[in-house]
């Protein structure tokens, strides 16, 4: 998710002229590889589907990646440093203050919801830990239990500790078992051995939650994204940034106005408008 601002197609349609003028290759007619804006090799892809109202923010975002790329080469495999962004020895000067840039300006980079999800599935396999606990009082999450998987292990139950739907086939027949069904597939089993094989699905999906939070945190953490978002929030908070991140402000356009930022100086006008408060 991420904060709108006012719709201004003029300002759009210059922007997009100048960076042509510089010889950025705009293309605003292809999907921009599933996202709203897409930075390669002095190519900028925007979405054609994307909200009016985030067209401005998103060549900004992607501007930025060019920019950096010509202060930093490699950046695009390196993920780039802020010792370079800023042109600063001591980049834990300016981390916290960025991080809550990409914060306000891209609340996804929380990951809210993931967190949310983490714990209803943390939840349920507490739910499920207590149900064998109350037959297994030894039972321990973190190792086998072989008591609960001898049993198992002796029916077709045996193929939903590992994946959640699975089609068995045998004698020319077909059966699709699947984690949600567990207790009609298996409708004589007991609730403990039941209870464990849920237990073992909410734990994949544990792991798959955890692992796509990991992913996503540390792509929002790459200092060329913390970078663009910065930029990105100086068109749409530009008092917010201003507040949040004093020191990566004031930094910014002393080396905006030094010709740091090379190209970037041009739009200088439009990154101290103050259209979103």
């Amino acid at each position: 998710m991420y904060y709108n601002v006012s719709v201004n197609r003029d300002d759009a349609l210059e922007l997009i002229k100048y960076l042509r003028g510089l010889g950025i290759d705009v293309r605003t007619s292809t999907k921009a590889r599933g996202h709203q804006g897409f930075y390669l090799h002095n190519r900028i892809d925007i979405s054609k589907n994307i909200a009016p109202e985030r067209e401005i923010p998103t060549i900004l975002h992607e501007f930025a990646h060019y920019i950096h790329s010509k202060i930093e080469p490699f950046m695009e495999r390196s993920g780039g440093s802020l010792e370079i962004i800023f042109d600063d020895n001591n980049p834990n000067f300016y981390k916290n203050e960025i991080e809550k840039i990409t914060n306000t300006v891209d609340i996804n980079s929380k990951c809210e919801k993931l967190l949310t999800h983490k714990g209803i599935i943390k939840d349920k396999i507490l739910e499920q830990e207590k149900i064998i606990k109350s037959h297994y009082p030894q039972f321990q999450r973190s190792k086998k239990f072989p008591e609960l998987e001898k049993y198992i292990k002796k029916t077709n139950a045996k193929y939903l500790l590992k994946y959640d739907r699975v089609k068995i086939i045998s004698n020319g027949k077909s059966e699709l078992l699947s984690i949600e069904n567990v207790e009609e597939n298996f409708s004589q089993m007991p609730e403990e051995f039941l209870a464990y094989i849920r237990l073992r699905s909410f734990q994949r999906k544990q792991a798959k939650v955890s692992s796509r939070i990991s992913r996503l945190k540390k792509y929002y953490s790459r200092p060329t994204e913390l970078f663009a978002r910065f930029v990105e929030g100086l068109y749409i908070k530009h008092d917010q940034v201003k507040e949040l991140a004093p020191n990566c402000y004031k930094r910014f356009f002393e080396l905006l106005d030094a010709g740091y930022y090379r190209e970037m100086f041009g739009i200088k006008e439009l990154l101290q408008a103050k259209n979103c408060k």
